[in-house]
């Protein structure tokens, strides 16, 4: 069995950060988010990857490559079509009816992916949310799913369907994307999963659900914030460093240079780092980049940023430096 993971994305409602760098290489608790998603998906079994890349995705393999010792297919997707015109591009990696678990490289969630994988019949992670129409929407009996719906205009759920895909019949699920492809069916403009997901029940596919209770945003500031402060609940105690205080939960990279600094609650300081006579507390501080003289909350700055003044609230991108007196 092979993970895809769709990270083709541009991340435009995480600019400036990602002009410079792809969403997932954002460092969210002290790591990349898809670096929390690669070690969930090793820690159930899985040795193999498609990882669909697009914009800056050298930058990903580069990554990827350099930190897992899985086996790594690289497909480019060069339009960006919708997520089953991305999947399909995997056909020749995946041998006949070989079962995928299928990622949403943004997700970052909390579930024993060891029993979905066993399990029976095809399955996709959900949860209840406020707003359905933002997401393709499962209608079930019991644990069985009897339609989906993607991105409904009308309620016809709160069930949404959150990036997790345990597909058994990969042949068949490829051969309904080719049929919506050939018959340009799209929703909102695009080639739907759950389009195709759709007509796999419609064949008489049967699906089931499991629940996706903590399942993290990280397509905003501020849900990358939120989800940064989430994370950092499980995290280690950092040491303590001299002439600091630091205000748990927090994560400090062994290389960053802190001093005469406040640090946390809430805070991820990204390698190499230098904080200097600053409070930094809810937010993230990107590898390299320097903060001085200032109080910095719920903020986000990117790599090799230079900071230095006295603002309360930034959202500042790589190799930025901004004065403010």
């Amino acid at each position: 069995m092979k993970a895809i993971i769709p990270v083709a994305g541009i991340g435009t409602r995480l600019r400036p950060h990602t002009l410079s760098q792809p969403k997932v290489l954002l460092n969210v608790a002290g790591k990349p988010i898809i670096g929390h998603i690669m070690d969930k998906l090793i820690a159930s079994g899985i040795e193999e990857a498609i990882v669909i890349v697009g914009y800056l995705g050298e930058m990903i393999e580069s990554y990827l490559t350099e930190h897992y010792d899985i086996r790594f297919t690289f497909v480019t997707q060069e339009e960006r079509l919708g997520l089953a015109h991305a999947i399909r591009m995997c056909r020749p990696h995946v041998e006949k009816d070989e079962p995928v678990f299928i990622i949403l490289g943004d997700t970052i969630f909390e579930v024993e992916l060891r029993e979905v994988l066993q399990s029976e019949v095809s399955t996709l992670g959900v949860r209840e949310v406020e707003d359905p129409r933002r997401f393709g929407i499962a209608i079930t009996e019991g644990n069985s799913i009897v339609k989906l719906v993607e991105k409904p205009n009308e309620p016809v759920g709160n069930l949404a369907i959150v990036g997790l895909y345990y597909i058994r019949e990969s042949d068949a699920m490829f051969d309904c994307i080719d049929t919506l492809v050939s018959r340009d069916i799209r929703t909102k403009g695009e080639y739907q999963l759950t389009d195709a997901l759709q007509m796999m029940l419609e064949n008489g596919i049967p699906f089931s659900t499991f629940p996706v209770n903590d399942w993290y945003d990280c397509g905003k500031p501020e849900t990358l914030l939120e989800t940064n402060e989430i994370l950092l609940q499980n995290s280690e105690s950092v040491p303590a460093r001299p002439g600091c205080i630091i205000h748990e939960p927090v994560f400090i990279a062994p290389s960053a240079a802190i001093e005469n600094a406040i640090i946390g609650p809430n805070t991820s300081i990204g390698e190499d780092a230098v904080i200097v006579d600053a409070i930094v507390k809810n937010s993230i501080i990107g590898t390299g980049s320097r903060v001085r003289h200032v109080m910095l909350d719920h903020s986000i700055v990117g790599h090799q940023a230079d900071l230095s003044g006295e603002p309360y609230h930034a959202n500042i991108g790589d190799f930025s430096e901004i004065k403010l007196r």
